[in-house]
């Protein structure tokens, strides 16, 4: 599959960034900008997010495929990596692929682990949302607050609303999201580890990268550094930008 991208054109080595679950290569918008002055920024959406193409099956596998073809057609042989969440995930899954195509790799909080793939909140908040019961953006907002108390999660996840004609519809593939949520919640496979440069960026109140994943992330990543953003949560990225932007460069530029 190809997915759709959008370049943030700038100079030097090209650089893929990855989005997490529910999310677009939108949300990372401010940070390709700001890193378009030292690389060729490439934002793609995951397969069943954003504009790129929907599919029946999603799987670690299938997304790192997907990245590998969507950068032979643009014909990048060699790229820098950077992924959150589930997007972290699929660029694991890529380097212990294909580590002769990556350069460096960030993984932003998460782990090459399976977690504990209970309900999710935000998922099931989102699957009783009835579309056909809302005519404005803020009626779904009302809608998400009982299962979803924190308005700017309500409003990263209402991104993905898109108005057809007089009704709302999701730009995300909700149904085949929550189909295969055992495998985005699921471990990586790995022939050989990668030991190419890797740094994982943990936000210090986040879970997703616990010290109990140590050993078995440096058994996938055995060069790999663990670093910590401090006042963080999971969105270290949008939560801590500037420390974020200032770590991120110095270990792509170095």
């Amino acid at each position: 599959m190809i997915l759709y991208h959008k370049q943030y054109f700038g100079e030097g080595q090209p650089l893929i960034i990855l989005h997490g679950l529910f999310g677009q290569q939108g949300n990372w918008a401010t940070q390709a900008k700001e890193l378009s002055d030292s690389f060729t920024v490439y934002g793609l959406d995951a397969r069943n997010h954003g504009q790129s193409p929907h599919a029946d099956t999603m799987s670690y596998s299938e997304m790192a495929e997907d990245v590998r073809q969507t950068l032979d057609s643009l014909e990048i042989e060699k790229a820098l990596f950077i992924g959150h969440s589930m997007g972290g995930k699929t660029v694991m899954q890529f380097a212990l692929n294909w580590p002769e195509r990556v350069s460096k790799l960030l993984v932003v909080d998460i782990a090459p682990v399976s977690y504990l793939s209970g309900p999710d909140r935000a998922l099931s908040a989102l699957l009783q949302l009835d579309l056909n019961t809302i005519s404005s953006r803020q009626q779904a907002d009302y809608q998400l607050q009982k299962g979803i108390p924190e308005k700017a999660i309500r409003d990263f996840l209402l991104s993905n609303l898109r108005r057809d004609g007089d009704c709302f519809k999701w730009r995300m593939n909700l149904r085949v999201i929550n189909d295969c949520y055992a495998n985005l919640r699921g471990g990586l496979s790995m022939r050989e580890a990668y030991t190419g440069v890797t740094l994982f960026l943990k936000g210090e109140n986040s879970d997703y990268l616990m010290p109990a994943y140590k050993e078995q992330t440096l058994s996938f990543f055995p060069n790999a550094q663990i670093k910590v953003i401090l006042g963080s949560g999971h969105w270290v990225h949008s939560e801590k930008p500037a420390e974020f932007l200032k770590m991120a460069r110095n270990f792509l530029l170095a």
